[in-house]
């Protein structure tokens, strides 16, 4: 499940848009310690992670040597997140106007797949 999310334009870079989210959820979640992120966050964001949250900001390197497919331990989570919020009519393309909408309609898809799991026999 996501704790937080941010919707951009696309213009604004990764590490950028990183920073948007973490300066967000910044003392809320007093146990979050590390947070793994691939090689586009890698630089002056690991640093600033670590000052402004106290966090350890792991970057997930794929090998030099691999061929083709590689699945990386923890990057498939967010790919698997992903999958399931396309899942979803209204985030399957970007229908929405707003920013504010898109944030939304993206924690009501999350609400619903945790209200689905905990209500499973």
């Amino acid at each position: 499940m996501i704790l937080s999310c941010v919707v951009h334009a696309a213009d604004i870079q990764d590490r950028d848009g990183a920073k948007l989210v973490l300066e967000k959820i910044v003392g809320q979640f007093p146990r979050l310690k590390k947070i793994w992120a691939d090689a586009a966050y890698a630089g002056k964001l690991v640093e600033w992670a670590k000052e402004v949250g106290q966090w350890i900001l792991e970057i997930v390197k794929r090998s030099d040597a691999a061929v083709g497919f590689e699945l990386l331990p923890h990057r498939w989570i967010v790919e698997r997140t992903f999958a399931w919020l396309g899942r979803f009519r209204r985030l399957s393309k970007d229908y929405e106007a707003l920013i504010e909408s898109s944030e939304a309609m993206i924690r009501l898809a999350m609400i619903r797949l945790m209200a689905r799991r905990l209500a499973a026999p």
